[in-house]
């Protein structure tokens, strides 16, 4: 999806094994204390704005539908899936998202959202083979159901899969039934494919709002933002992508970049480009636990 903008946040008890096995407890995510209100549609770190409406020919959940639609370009799924019935451990109920690391030295994480796409994530996850690296994949349901071969590549290669809901929409303009529904869905396309429902979910847009919090943590989830935003949704280049990675690379920071929702190609070129420069300049390429 285009555009994903930032919120903030962090509070827990919570442990968080790196790579390497470096592992942390309370207070492993930092907060960045300046960012949009509870409630408000999103902000980018720092920047304090609010994102664009989605994109054009995105299908925003109708008023009353028996199951989710798929956005105008995307895949349609064969069945509809239904939110998990069993119940799953409550995690404490975020304010705000997670949006870094903190105490686990000169580490990173890089985070792929929208995909799965067989265009451009399966490069993707060469690459970070290659370099034997681990990433989060934030899929969204209506790319997941059709690419479960893909899911279940990224789960054998030790990447962590996280929920971005099932057809990208403004959060904060859903009804909380609807947004349950955007959840549960692509969590129950993941347990279904991976045996595991995902530990981990990101807001379209980095638009959260208190009923995304509440619902996430019923659905045993945390939130997780980012530190710095590649803007590769914008396809500026290659060049630009890797400039902005390797400028804003440091201790904890997540990486925002895409596999699907457009042209991802720049984002591809880049990712090869810049993986290597992080390890060479001494970083270490991790993932979080729960």
């Amino acid at each position: 999806m285009k555009n994903d903008q930032l919120p903030t946040g962090r509070r827990s008890v919570l442990r968080l094994a790196a790579a390497l096995g470096v592992t942390v407890t309370a207070g492993a995510l930092a907060v960045d204390r300046l960012g949009a209100p509870e409630g408000a549609p999103g902000a980018r770190a720092g920047a304090g704005t609010a994102p664009p409406p989605p994109r054009p020919g995105a299908a925003g959940p109708p008023a009353s539908a028996p199951r989710l639609r798929p956005s105008a370009y995307r895949l349609q799924p064969m069945t509809a899936y239904a939110p998990a019935a069993r119940p799953r451990a409550l995690p404490p109920v975020r304010r705000r998202p997670f949006l870094s690391l903190t105490g686990v030295g000169r580490s990173m994480v890089l985070t792929f959202d929208d995909g799965p796409d067989p265009r451009y994530t399966p490069a993707i996850l060469e690459t970070l083979r290659r370099y034997d690296c681990r990433a989060m994949f934030f899929v969204c349901g209506e790319m997941a159901v059709e690419n479960r071969d893909l899911l279940r590549e990224m789960a054998d290669d030790g990447h962590v899969v996280g929920n971005h809901s099932w057809s990208h929409p403004l959060v904060p303009k859903l009804r909380p039934s609807r947004i349950r529904d955007e959840l549960g869905s692509t969590s129950e396309v993941v347990e279904r494919t991976l045996g595991a429902a995902p530990l981990w979910y990101r807001a379209p847009y980095g638009a959260w709002n208190r009923h995304s919090f509440e619902i996430g943590a019923e659905l045993g989830m945390e939130p997780l933002a980012w530190s710095v935003d590649t803007l590769d949704w914008k396809e500026p280049g290659s060049g630009t992508i890797v400039r902005r990675v390797l400028d804003g690379a440091g201790d904890g920071v997540i990486v925002l970049s895409h596999d699907a929702g457009g042209n991802r190609s720049q984002s591809v070129t880049a990712l090869r480009r810049y993986l290597p420069g992080l390890l060479d300049a001494g970083y270490t390429i991790t993932v979080p636990r729960r």
